[in-house]
């Protein structure tokens, strides 16, 4: 009786041993199946960062480019400001037809002046300015792009003015240019309107 129950017990402890293997193989293949999943899940939310990442990037360049009709280097950044800034120091001064500053000016004789201020050399009048630098495309315009126009009372198709883009709005196809009026010296005027009507082109001369 006794070795009966002997046997007994030991079968027992058998077919727990069994039964403990066999869920310790169950667990291994499902933490293996667990571990696997995690790591898919994981790979596709860094595709998704990533994929992310590209599409902000993309759409800050779009964005870089339809302010300024391309990206530009800090660099060229700071150039184009500080030509700005020199270009505003003279707004107020007076215009007299021939003038090559810095006291006075006309249109040809003041974007001259500034550009010469940061080692670019411009024709002496706005038509040989017109063929300087890289031809631009009104909705590709950035600060810093010269900007043509007729003459005042020029009813053909000729240039006979000359500004400098202080900003550009690609999306609408407006901008804001700083120039000599013949009316009131050195000023900033908008392309709508009366300018609109005159406009024929623009130049890039800082090209880097």
């Amino acid at each position: 009786m006794k070795l009966i129950k002997f046997f007994t017990i030991l079968l027992t402890c058998a077919c727990s041993l069994g039964a403990s293997a066999q869920t310790d193989k169950t667990l291994n293949v499902h933490n293996a199946a667990h571990s696997k999943l995690l790591a898919k899940a994981k790979s596709s939310q860094l595709d998704k960062t990533v994929i992310q990442k590209f599409l902000k990037n993309d759409l800050e360049k779009r964005e870089e480019i339809a302010t300024h009709g391309s990206i530009l280097s800090p660099k060229t950044e700071e150039l184009i400001n500080d030509l700005l800034s020199e270009a505003n120091s003279h707004i107020g001064k007076r215009y007299r037809s021939g003038a090559k500053g810095p006291k006075a000016f006309d249109c040809s004789g003041f974007s001259s002046y500034v550009f010469r201020q940061f080692g670019y050399n411009l024709g002496a009048s706005s038509r040989d300015q017109f063929t300087q630098g890289e031809k631009i495309e009104k909705q590709n315009l950035r600060k810093g792009d010269l900007v043509f126009f007729t003459g005042r009372n020029s009813k053909s198709n000729r240039v006979g003015h000359v500004g400098i883009v202080v900003s550009a709005d690609n999306e609408n196809g407006t901008f804001k240019f700083i120039h000599a009026s013949t009316s009131q010296g050195i000023k900033i005027d908008s392309s709508d309107g009366y300018y609109s009507r005159r406009y024929l082109g623009a130049r890039r001369v800082i090209t880097e």
